[in-house]
């Protein structure tokens, strides 16, 4: 029998990712249809041994268009992409990239230090590192100097 590490990293982003496509197709209408306002960015996400990755492909969206949030452990991206024009004149057989807002939330785990996240923007590919928490370690508690509890009785007789 052979035993398996628990990863909740990737079974979380896992679930995220299936609930995003459900979402997205829900929200979007009929895959493929390129008409809807709201879309969502594919995202992949790993872990090293020191951070949490994520990788978010943003082709055609300017920089300075994408948001990058945290508020209560929930790291948000967020944007726009917009259609640079429409040509009237010209025949158009199918529409298949989407347009419009994203929104994309993934929780993070406790204990993240919010200022030490890291995103870099890159040939339409945006990449936020955060670092893993410290494990807590238990702490003991000493009891008393002598190791007797101290204390005084609330209970009448």
């Amino acid at each position: 029998m052979a035993l398996v590490r628990w990863e909740p990293f990737r079974e979380l982003a896992a679930l995220q990712s299936e609930m995003s496509r459900w979402m997205g197709q829900v929200a979007g209408g009929t895959p493929g249809n390129g008409q809807s306002s709201t879309w969502l960015p594919a995202v992949d996400v790993w872990e090293t041994e020191n951070e949490l990755v994520l990788s978010f492909d943003l082709p055609g969206i300017p920089e300075d268009e994408i948001a990058v949030e945290v508020d209560d452990n929930v790291l948000t991206v967020s944007g726009a992409r917009e259609r640079k024009s429409e040509h009237s004149s010209e025949r158009f057989y199918r529409f298949e990239r989407r347009f419009g807002t994203f929104s994309r939330s993934v929780t993070l785990p406790q204990g993240v230090k919010e200022d030490a996240i890291q995103a870099r923007y890159e040939n339409g590919v945006l990449e936020v590192r955060v670092p893993k928490p410290e494990e807590q370690k238990p702490k003991r508690i000493q009891i008393g100097s002598s190791g007797a509890i101290e204390g005084t009785s609330t209970r009448k007789e």
